[in-house]
């Protein structure tokens, strides 16, 4: 994420899409040692690897690359990973399973066994990246993968966040309410929120969070 960011600050303003995958593709890419090629090639879930969402001002594009979300004007555009919903169902049949077998709520979100289930499924969805759906981890960024949504000359309102948000609304405050009552409500994501992971004991969410608001 880190490396992401510092390529941005230094990317120039009028590049492209096409041209910032390129870029960010090699940056990531310098990082890695030429030994430790053919293993990575191997395992693609050994990178570096995160999402990001882009929005260039001269070129009027949002560019998704990875399981981000987007409200453009109220709507809301996402870009999941192909199995994402699979895992979260096949966790959250799990998670029930142990709850109707005497397994409590406080022990699963000390421990999330449920998860532990659906892990190897999660590992193996990893060796896809960058061909089924798209990241960034140095490797070829496939460009049918990542959304483009141009914009006219209109007015518009933007908010972009992680999917640490199941409920992303068109405040932060909206935002926060409704993941605390999420936690309040469904803490291991098994009813009215499904996902791959719980509100585990000692945290505020369930996945890591960034919102940002901002007008066109």
């Amino acid at each position: 994420m880190r490396l992401v960011c510092r390529y941005l600050r230094h990317a120039p303003k009028q590049m492209t899409c096409h041209e910032f995958l390129r870029g960010v593709t090699a940056s990531i890419r310098k990082h890695y040692k030429k030994s430790h090629l053919p293993q990575l090639i191997e395992h693609p879930e050994e990178r570096l690897t995160c999402s990001a969402i882009v929005y260039s001002r001269l070129q009027r594009q949002i560019w998704m690359i990875g399981d981000c979300l987007c409200l453009l004007d109220g709507q809301l555009l996402e870009n999941p990973k192909p199995e994402e919903a699979i895992y979260a169902a096949k966790r959250a049949d799990r998670a029930k399973q142990l709850l109707a077998e005497g397994m409590t709520i406080d022990e699963l979100l000390t421990h999330d066994t449920a998860r532990d289930f659906i892990l190897p499924d999660i590992v193996d969805s990893m060796k896809r990246q960058n061909v089924t759906f798209s990241v960034i981890d140095g490797f070829p960024i496939p460009e049918k993968h990542v959304p483009v949504i141009t914009l006219d000359f209109q007015p518009h309102e933007i908010v972009f966040a992680t999917d640490g948000y199941p409920f992303l609304c068109p405040t932060l405050a909206e935002s926060e309410q409704k993941l605390e009552e999420q936690k309040k409500n469904d803490p291991l994501n098994i009813n009215t929120f499904l996902a791959s992971k719980a509100f585990m004991k000692g945290q505020d969410s369930f996945d890591d969070r960034t919102y940002i608001r901002f007008k066109v």
